[in-house]
């Protein structure tokens, strides 16, 4: 049976290969995916998270200019809030797609939606990347590339037990073992009622 999570993950693939070909923070965005379909959101997250890995690089730059990494940081929390935005419009598709389904008296809730368990999923199909270009790293040593190996057999198993994780919790949800229930994540400091440092500054 085709599980949900080897179709999402080859759709995180294929945004992080894409991003690479021209490997520039700064290139412009094509989502290949219709805007209604469930895929254009799992494109769009990966695509976020892909991005903002190499902000996170280029800001650990010890040269950066001062202006530049606080540039950076700006764009660094736009994008936080994009990535959860993102998530939360996930979990919608599936509360929709659910809203059907009666939960059996016995139902528990999990610890966490099913958008942010991919949003994980997401995360790891990068790691898996970028470990594997350490591993194939021209003039890299063979130290650091068996040390890089072995990291990369234990992301390759987390992703499988992620993946059986997540498509359990499907299945789960669709045969009412398990209920959703999304909380909004509510981030405080980019609202500038919430924040005191925004706050007070308009007083």
């Amino acid at each position: 049976m085709n599980m949900f999570s080897e179709a999402a993950f080859k759709i995180f693939e294929e945004s992080i290969e894409k991003y690479h070909i021209l490997d520039d923070v700064y290139q412009p965005f094509e989502n290949p995916y219709p805007s209604d379909s469930l895929n254009h959101l799992l494109y769009r997250k990966n695509w976020i998270d892909t991005v903002q890995w190499h902000y996170e690089d280029i800001i650990r730059d010890p040269q950066i200019d001062p202006v530049a990494a606080l540039d950076l940081k700006r764009k660094i929390d736009a994008s936080n809030q994009d990535r959860t935005d993102t998530v939360e419009y996930i979990d919608s598709y599936f509360l929709n797609k659910y809203e059907s389904v009666e939960p059996k008296s016995s139902a528990t809730i999990n610890s966490e939606s099913p958008a942010w368990a991919i949003d994980r999923l997401s995360i790891l199909a990068l790691k898996i990347y970028h470990m594997q270009e350490e591993v194939d790293r021209e003039g890299a040593s063979e130290s650091h590339k068996a040390k890089c190996a072995e990291k990369l057999a234990v992301l390759l198993e987390q992703k499988k037990d992620l993946s059986s994780a997540i498509d359990t919790l499907l299945q789960d949800i669709e045969n009412g073992e398990k209920y959703m229930k999304v909380y909004k994540q509510m981030k405080m400091y980019n609202d500038d009622e919430l924040n005191p440092v925004l706050y007070q500054g308009k007083n």
